[in-house]
């Protein structure tokens, strides 16, 4: 499974937007288990943005960061404690445009398991993992539509049971870079931009942010 993950990723051009916005990126470290899982971490509910949310490792761009991939990886010491030496890049995925306009550039990282992970618990509660089978098993509860400049998006949202992954629900932004990421890493038949079967959740419109 991880092999050919890795081919794919290696072929795949991520889109990229070419816009004057602020800059940001995140990590999506799968765990080389022999039932795969991602890693996931949930934003502490003392944060005043974002709150509650589960979220991929990332942040904003600093000035010392070489480069987007550097951000990724220095986010993820920062937040979870993942030294990047332990991180294996299989490739990157394409832009998308935060809720608080940052341009964010996810990347897909194999990691091992059983590292001594610690969640900041200034910025994070908890640290989870998510078997991919579930994703690939494409166990949505609902799928959120969410209008963006004009273009209706079909986002999937996860809650899984409590022992798959604490009952934590995955949606919004974090879904929309999964979806890609079975799209184009695992060949799986799902679009951000194709009307899925099942309950659908209409979600306020969003527009474009100014840069």
């Amino acid at each position: 499974m991880l092999e050919k993950l890795r081919e794919r990723l290696q072929a795949h051009r991520p889109r990229r937007l070419r816009l004057g916005l602020p800059e940001a990126a995140v990590l999506l470290p799968i765990v080389d288990r022999p039932d795969p899982t991602l890693l996931f971490t949930r934003r502490a509910d003392h944060l005043n943005t974002h709150s509650g949310q589960v979220a991929f490792p990332g942040g904003k761009r600093e000035p010392q960061d070489a480069d987007l991939l550097a951000t990724a990886l220095r986010e993820s010491r920062e937040e979870i404690a993942l030294p990047p030496g332990e991180v294996e890049l299989l490739g990157q995925l394409s832009d998308v445009i935060s809720l608080h306009g940052l341009r964010v550039t996810p990347y897909v990282g194999l990691i091992p398991p059983d590292l001594p992970l610690v969640p900041d618990l200034t910025e994070l509660d908890t640290i989870f993992e998510v078997p991919l089978r579930l994703f690939l098993d494409d166990q949505r509860t609902h799928t959120d539509v969410i209008r963006f400049d004009g273009r209706d998006y079909f986002v999937p949202s996860y809650c899984f049971t409590q022992a798959d992954c604490g009952g934590h629900i995955i949606w919004g932004l974090s879904a929309m870079m999964l979806v890609e990421l079975l799209a184009e890493g695992f060949e799986m038949p799902i679009s951000l931009f194709e009307r899925p079967t099942g309950r659908l959740r209409y979600r306020p419109e969003r527009r474009m942010p100014s840069p």
